[in-house]
């Protein structure tokens, strides 16, 4: 239960508040509005082994998106979310000796540079509030995503 709460504390209620609080204030400036990148992940589509918290949470990212993008377009604000697999970074580290996969084995599997999902991020950031990426995925092009399980 504790694993539970803690990803959605995190995960969910954590870009929920952050989100909030963004609106209010984005709401509130002259000239009014802004833009709300979520973090959301392949796993909402594609879960991975024994991550029932994780992939829940990242579920619920993609509604919250939904509604703040909805929501926001009467206040000028645009919200996107990017969904990202494998992007090497100190978490990921482990993925290149084997992880757990949908057939019960253990496989290592590919990462990608973390710094294109800055540059992802970026993109979404730089467009006029006109415009808006709804969803981005990003991925190492040789995971296990496409087909996983």
């Amino acid at each position: 239960m504790a694993g539970w709460q803690q990803a959605v504390d995190t995960n969910l209620t954590g870009a929920f508040l952050c989100a909030h609080y963004a609106v209010q204030m984005m709401k509130a400036q002259a000239p009014r509005g802004g833009r709300i990148i979520n973090n959301g992940s392949i796993s909402a589509y594609a879960p991975r082994p024994n991550s029932v918290a994780y992939t829940a949470t990242k579920h619920a990212i993609t509604g919250l998106t939904k509604s703040i993008s909805l929501d926001g377009r009467r206040f000028d604000i645009a919200c996107g979310q990017i969904d990202i697999g494998n992007a090497a970074t100190d978490m990921t580290a482990r993925m290149s000796h084997g992880v757990p996969q949908a057939d019960g084995s253990l496989a290592p599997e590919p990462t990608f540079d973390a710094r294109h999902v800055a540059a992802a991020v970026l993109y979404m950031a730089s467009l006029p509030l006109d415009a808006n990426v709804q969803f981005l995925t990003i991925t190492a092009t040789k995971m296990p995503f496409i087909g996983r399980g």
